[in-house]
């Protein structure tokens, strides 16, 4: 008997009056129809709750499009589902270095042609502290460009930005959205998932204007 493929959740749960990044406001979760106030208009016993969510975009796990550096780019509705969902994965260890920025030697010599290549930092841990905001692993220029010229299909980071958020230039955002490379920023345990042999999906809400959104990622493996 084939064993069942194991779905593995690598998106942080989005909560009222979480902060995902500094200045940037928290989410507010609130009722627009309470379960008690429907009562009045369904049939006895019946009852329904209608959520609201006040958000900004950039909002816990998320998905940037090239609409989100670029005015003229791709926005959520303009991007194919097959730059989001069934992706071959590979991920890439750098959990454990002492050094904050990861350049192009991290992924020298891998295949990352058409894949979603997810950066393990194990930043992670520190989601929803103060560490979390200060000293984040971030990819470098050299890095970005390398995955743009080696035709990557997707790539994310488990930490605050994948930027140096110190170079207003951002580069990697720069590189990578100018070619038409989708960006998840905020993923968690990737330490799960092996470091290949997997499908990722990151796929968002399909919102006209929009270049950033939340995602429920997630990968298949193979057991």
């Amino acid at each position: 008997m084939n064993a069942q493929p194991q779905l593995i959740d690598v998106s942080h749960t989005v909560e009222d009056g979480m902060i995902t990044y500094k200045g940037l406001p928290a989410p507010i979760i609130s009722d627009h129809l309470s379960r008690e106030q429907s009562r009045r208009h369904y049939g006895e016993g019946t009852e329904f709750h209608v959520g609201k969510i006040e958000m900004v975009a950039n909002t816990g796990t998320y998905l940037d499009t090239p609409f989100h550096r670029y005015a003229h780019g791709r926005d959520l509705s303009g991007l194919a589902l097959s730059s989001l969902a069934d992706l071959d994965g590979i991920v890439i260890r750098t959990s454990g270095n002492s050094e904050r920025a990861i350049n192009r030697a991290a992924f020298r010599d891998l295949d990352v042609s058409g894949k979603a290549v997810l950066v393990h930092t194990g930043w992670d841990v520190h989601w929803r502290t103060d560490q979390y905001f200060e000293g984040h692993p971030f990819l470098t220029r050299d890095a970005a460009q390398y995955l743009a010229d080696s035709g990557a299909a997707l790539v994310g980071i488990d930490s605050l930005n994948i930027d140096d958020t110190r170079d207003g230039y951002r580069p990697v955002h720069t590189i990578l959205l100018g070619v038409g490379i989708p960006i998840v920023e905020h993923l968690r345990g990737l330490d799960q998932l092996p470091d290949k042999g997997f499908r990722f999906f990151a796929v968002p809400a399909k919102v006209k204007g929009l270049g950033s959104f939340p995602v429920r990622a997630f990968a298949i493996v193979e057991r």
